[in-house]
């Protein structure tokens, strides 16, 4: 097994990540792509409390940690098949261990017709040319810190395309794993995920850890419907209790398209997820709907933008948040409403749950509207449980802790109700359930 490399201090350490020999090297567009938003990422560093972005995530103490760039041993390395396994998820699958593709634990030798998944590595090796638009991406703003980073040193990933028309009728896992290293360990995945016009996909996204480590991963991903395309993702984040995850999603909707995304957020130290979504063709619609639940010490910060740019568009957002112990939450909920985009129908709905008097969320629901004829209506409340609700569970004899978390479980179950994958839904209420104090 080769020597991890020796730690370096965060940012100083990577004015040398340009000499990494990642795969796709030597094609001159990539390597600029990536030399470009490295030295962006250097010059900036990361951003801090006085960016509105990040005002309520302080990052001084990520910044000086010393992480060792990527794993050399991850194809290797023992992982437990029963954390990879997911109720009612038996499709295709790709799995990521450290950021780095395991042929061993993927599931890719029957592909359904209208498919094509693959490593992200093996393209850049074999055919890079038809990523070139995803990956000469820019990011030009100080608070897209963690893209930047991802954009210049993310060697792996995922290519998923469905054909036009075609139905893929079993879900596809996409899986990643953390699991210890010699050290602590930081690595960068990207995405890159295309439905054709008229096209159907499961799309199940599972972050999850084979044992405790401290590692940093960024994940970033570009999802792209054509017209009349439709996409149902759900996404589990149960990854290690000390462990840092950074994703940056974008996601962008062709006329009469539908996303839904389902969102469970439970593991990690310190979870960011920006999630960026454009709807850009007439009668296009997005409906997210996600949970994060908190305790210790965890930090989970969910920036949601969503902008309507076509006619008769629809999003409906419903969120919740579960924060005890010492658990700060953050969520910030932002519509725009486009000029010309008439007849758009926006709604966003954020309720939190303080389940100790040390907790903390932070919620900040936006909405802009720049043209007629538009429904729009958003809304955020932060309490505790009801105390008649919690009197009258007790006086039935339910023990306080049962009483408690059954109505938490209550609170939180409402968002997973539309999730079509009925084994899929039991098992997210299980593992909520499992993290609850």
């Amino acid at each position: 097994m080769s020597p991890s490399p020796a730690p370096v201090p965060f940012i100083d350490g990577l004015r040398d990540a340009a000499s990494l020999r990642l795969p796709g090297s030597g094609h001159a567009w990539l390597d600029a792509a990536r030399r470009e938003n490295l030295e962006a990422f250097v010059a900036s560093g990361l951003p801090d409390t006085r960016a509105e972005a990040w005002k309520y995530t302080a990052l001084r103490a990520l910044g000086q940690r010393r992480f060792a760039l990527g794993d050399p041993g991850a194809v290797t390395r023992a992982v437990d098949p029963t954390a990879l396994a997911l109720p009612g998820v038996d499709g295709p699958r790709l799995v990521f261990v450290n950021g780095v593709f395991r042929a061993d634990l993927s599931r890719l030798n029957t592909l359904p017709s209208g498919l094509t998944l693959q490593p992200l590595s093996q393209v850049l090796e074999q055919d890079p040319e038809p990523l070139r638009f995803a990956l000469s991406r820019h990011y030009r703003e100080a608070s897209d810190a963690f893209a930047r980073l991802n954009a210049a040193l993310a060697g792996d990933g995922v290519v998923l395309r469905v054909a036009a028309g075609a139905r893929i009728g079993k879900p596809v896992h996409l899986c990643f794993v953390g699991t210890p290293a010699e050290g602590d360990l930081a690595w960068h995945v990207r995405n890159v995920i295309e439905l054709g016009a008229g096209s159907e996909l499961d799309l199940v996204e599972h972050h999850v850890s084979s044992a405790g480590h401290k590692h940093l991963g960024t994940l970033v991903g570009d999802i792209v419907l054509q017209d009349g395309a439709k996409l149902q993702h759900a996404l589990l984040q149960n990854t290690a209790e000390d462990s840092t995850l950074v994703r940056h999603s974008s996601l962008h909707l062709g006329a009469k398209s539908h996303a839904a995304m389902h969102v469970l957020e439970l593991g990690g130290a310190l979870v960011r997820h920006d999630l960026h979504a454009q709807l850009r063709g007439d009668e296009a619609r997005l409906d997210t709907r996600g949970v994060f639940v908190l305790r210790g010490r965890q930090h989970i910060d969910t920036q949601l933008s969503i902008r309507h740019q076509a006619l008769n568009t629809a999003s409906e957002s419903t969120w919740r948040g579960v924060a005890d112990e010492r658990g700060r939450g953050v969520f910030r909920g932002a519509i725009v409403v486009a000029e010309g985009a008439d007849g758009s129908d926006a709604n966003l709905s954020n309720k939190n749950l303080l389940l100790s008097a040390l907790a903390e969320i932070d919620t900040k629901p936006e909405l802009e509207i720049y043209a007629d004829e538009v429904k729009a209506a958003h809304g955020a409340t932060v309490g505790q449980l009801d105390e008649r609700a919690l009197f009258y569970l007790r006086s039935r004899g339910l023990p306080h802790a049962e009483a408690r978390a059954l109505l938490t479980t209550a609170f939180c179950r409402a968002v997973f109700a539309s999730l079509p994958n009925e084994t899929l839904r039991e098992h997210f209420s299980d593992a909520l359930l499992a993290h609850l104090p």
